[in-house]
């Protein structure tokens, strides 16, 4: 029976979402390997099974609502409620910031469950934590289908991932030989 880690890899893998390369990730740093997980949001059986995995990890966390954040969380956080049978909404971008839109109200103290799809410092859960308390909510926890912080992106609530795995990361000055020669991408969070 092969691994959690390693069916989740192998699922990234095939639908095409861990790339290798320079790529500029949205914090800024630069990395050789990128987790692309608009790619796999394409395919709603791999979703299906990713939120399969992570839910006995999300087992004891109380939630009433999941909330993610635009773009990257909106398929996985979507999932995640439906397979928890929650109400689901989402923040998206306004001016290059998060904001709560649509009319979504939260109640007051309502547990809110924060999903995101890849996380390298937080910033986007960070923005989604602010938004959650300024709208009289209560995080009950945050649920990533990556976490490549190697353990720099912490939090006041409980932080679940699906899958560690940290690549190196680089500020643009400070490259490895081998990724200065070749053109950085920046493909989308």
């Amino acid at each position: 029976m092969q691994s959690v880690n390693q069916e989740v890899l192998d699922i990234f893998r095939k639908t095409n979402a861990l790339l290798q390369g320079h790529f500029i990730l949205r914090s800024g740093l630069r990395s050789e390997y990128f987790f692309q997980c608009a790619q796999v949001c394409q395919h709603m059986s791999a979703v299906s099974r990713l939120i399969e995995l992570l839910a006995p990890k999300l087992a004891n966390l109380n939630f009433k609502t999941v909330l993610a954040p635009a773009m990257g969380g909106l398929v996985v956080g979507q999932e995640v409620a439906r397979q928890f049978d929650s109400r689901y909404i989402f923040v998206e971008k306004e001016n290059d910031r998060l904001v709560m839109r649509r009319g979504f109200k939260l109640d007051p103290d309502e547990p809110v469950l924060i999903v995101e799809d890849v996380i390298t410092r937080g910033g986007r859960v960070n923005e989604t934590i602010e938004i959650v308390r300024a709208h009289g909510g209560k995080v009950a926890g945050i649920a990533v289908l990556v976490d490549r912080s190697q353990g720099n992106a912490t939090f006041d609530y409980p932080l679940v991932s699906l899958l560690e795995m940290g690549f190196p990361t680089y500020d643009s000055d400070n490259l490895p030989e081998h990724l200065k020669d070749i053109p950085a991408i920046k493909p989308g969070s």
